[in-house]
C-alpha cells in the first residue's frame, strides 16, 4: 500500500523554517552531493502532495507564477483564498486531514503522498495515525529557534529507524517509519 510520507530538512535543533520563515540557512546547501539524487529518487514515487496554506504561500513568493510539482495531483490545507498557478492541478481544501485521505489515496493511486513543508500539517497526519514514515534531512545547522520539525500534541511512540545515510556537505538522511500508521484508513 503507498506510504503518506513527510520528506523534509531540519536544522540540527529540530527547526525546519526559522521563525520569520527564512530558508536561507537550507538554501545555502542547494546542489549539495547526492541531495539532487536523493528528491528525484524520493519524488518518482510521489502521485499526491498534500501541503499547508503558508507553505503554498512561501512556494508563491520565492517563485511567482510557477509550480514546482507540475504533473502531480497537489491538495492545499488553507482558509485564504488563493489561485492556483497556471497548468498546477491544485484542489484547494479546509477541514480535517481525515476528511480527504480518501481524496489523497486514489489522487496517489499506487504512488506514495508526499506532506510538503509544514510541520503543523505533518503533525496533524501523525496525530491521526496516518503518516507512515519520516525522511529526515539533517542539515549540519543550529538556528537556535523556528519553526519546529513535528510539533505533535504529545510524544509518540519509538520510530523504528528504517535507513540512514550520509549526504554531501555534512547531511545525514534518516528514514523512520512511525507505528502509528496503521491508523484510520480510508
Amino acid at each position: 500500500m503507498p506510504r503518506i510520507q513527510y520528506f523534509v530538512a531540519a536544522s540540527l535543533d529540530g527547526f525546519i523554517a526559522t521563525t520569520a520563515d527564512d530558508l536561507g540557512w537550507l538554501l545555502q546547501f542547494d546542489g549539495f552531493e547526492g541531495g539532487a539524487d536523493s528528491y528525484n529518487d524520493f519524488m518518482s514515487g510521489v502521485g499526491c502532495i498534500v501541503m499547508g496554506g503558508e507553505t503554498f504561500a512561501w512556494l508563491q513568493e520565492h517563485e511567482p507564477g510557477k509550480w514546482p510539482y507540475n504533473g502531480t495531483p497537489s491538495y492545499v490545507f488553507t482558509h485564504h483564498e488563493y489561485r492556483a498557478p497556471e497548468g498546477a492541478d491544485i484542489t484547494f481544501v479546509r477541514g480535517d486531514v481525515q476528511e480527504f485521505i480518501a481524496d489523497f489515496r486514489s489522487a496517489a493511486g499506487d504512488r506514495n503522498i508526499w506532506v510538503v513543508g509544514g510541520g503543523n500539517l505533518a503533525a496533524q497526519f501523525a496525530d491521526a495515525g496516518l503518516l507512515d514514515e519520516i525522511i529526515l534531512s539533517v542539515i549540519p545547522v543550529v538556528l537556535g529557534a523556528g519553526k519546529r520539525l513535528l510539533p505533535m500534541k504529545g510524544p509518540t511512540p519509538a520510530l523504528e529507524l528504517a535507513a540512514s545515510r550520509t549526504l554531501g556537505r555534512g547531511i545525514v538522511e534518516l528514514r523512520y517509519l512511525l507505528p502509528s500508521a496503521s491508523g484510520p484508513q480510508a
